[in-house]
């Protein structure tokens, strides 16, 4: 399990190295990664990002594409947290292959963050082949 403490109600938090050691300890050689996010406004997502500004246009497309809307009928106030992390997803599985993470050459993992700032966790589960 990793951890997360949150700094702001929209953030991108890059989180692939706490991924990559938890798989080197499980000394798994081959299987899968799967990630899980146990709340209703947080996701997890692999995506590009090993350009500095990807978390920035991430953040603020998100916040455009669903804006912050009083107006909406499911009026507790983090209505548009919970569209958007039914776009992005509360789960990833990925490969283990020789012991690594099987991500592309530009694919990392984040934590998506959508009504923070808040103390959060995402479960890391190995299953070997």
């Amino acid at each position: 399990m990793i951890h997360l403490r949150t700094t702001k109600r929209t953030e991108l938090v890059h989180v692939i190295g706490e991924v990559a050691r938890i798989v080197d300890a499980s000394e798994c050689k081959s299987g899968v990664c799967h990630l899980y996010v146990p709340r209703t406004t947080a996701a997890v997502i692999v995506n590009e990002g090993y350009d500095p500004d990807v978390a920035h246009d991430m953040e603020g497309a998100f916040d455009r594409l669903v804006p912050r809307d009083p107006k909406f009928r499911h009026a507790e106030g983090k209505s548009d947290s919970h569209i958007k992390t039914a776009l992005c997803g509360s789960s990833e599985t990925i490969w283990i292959e020789n012991a690594q993470l099987a991500l592309g050459r530009w694919q990392v993992i984040f934590f998506f963050e959508f009504d923070g700032p808040r103390r959060r966790e995402l479960r890391v589960k190995i299953v070997p082949d």
